[in-house]
């Protein structure tokens, strides 16, 4: 059975309760998970399941299963695993989890500074990075951290919404990741909108607002090939 990915509709929900469906060396897969699958850039989650008797298991890694239909919440080599049908309790790392939030929704607004193809990226726990295919240098990190910084101070509302594989193909512009795709064919994909500034797909965690990232630096332009400018930010 799919997992049920409710990060995707409550970036902001930190507990839920859940039932084990499996659980091998390979890790636990549950009914239902608030914990964020490593994927486009974003790494997975970690915090605890905790049992009915209030043992706790740690989850040190979280990542898609082979079928991609299901997620895998990995834990340490020799851990006592729960039986599969048994009740436990999911309790996310929020601080870790809002950390990338702010980073994710922070190099979404770097897209917009940069209007330029996006060909990788990386989200760390405060810091995070963009690279483009951009045909000249000259970039200026001043001016890039101000802008940034402009538009965070907007506070503009982060919203999420669904739209049908044939509505995205129909309207390819907004797919700014030359290396990653948004997924097509499990019949819709999910847009993230930053009220006034942006609209990409996206399946990632994202804060609410635009003021909630904080403070963003551009910390580094690195020149990665003829046309390939990495860019680094940090917040604080």
């Amino acid at each position: 059975m799919p997992t049920d990915l409710l990060f995707r509709d409550d970036a902001y929900l930190r507990e839920t309760e859940a039932r084990i469906v499996t659980a091998d060396e390979s890790g636990l897969v549950l009914d239902r998970t608030l914990f964020y699958a490593q994927g486009g850039g974003q790494p997975g989650d970690r915090g605890h399941v905790v049992r009915a008797d209030g043992t706790a298991i740690a989850v040190l890694d979280t990542v898609y299963g082979p079928d991609k239909s299901t997620i895998l919440h990995r834990v340490a080599p020799g851990t006592a695993l729960p039986a599969p049908g048994k009740a436990v309790r999911l309790v996310l790392d929020w601080p870790l989890r809002h950390a990338r939030m702010r980073v994710h929704t922070a190099l979404h607004l770097l897209s917009v500074a940069l209007p330029y193809p996006v060909t990788g990226g990386s989200i760390g726990d405060g810091e995070g990075r963009l690279d483009f295919d951009i045909p000249d240098a000259g970039l200026d990190k001043e001016a890039v951290t101000a802008r940034l910084r402009e538009m965070i101070a907007q506070d503009a509302a982060v919203t999420t919404r669904w739209i049908s594989d044939e509505e995205l193909l129909a309207n390819p512009g907004l797919v700014k990741t030359m290396s990653v795709k948004p997924p097509i064919g499990s019949g819709r994909v999910r847009l993230v909108a930053i009220e006034g500034l942006d609209l990409q797909p996206c399946g990632g965690t994202h804060v609410a607002r635009t003021g909630e990232i904080g403070t963003a630096t551009v910390t580094a332009i690195e020149k990665k090939g003829k046309q390939n400018r990495r860019v680094r930010l940090s917040l604080s």
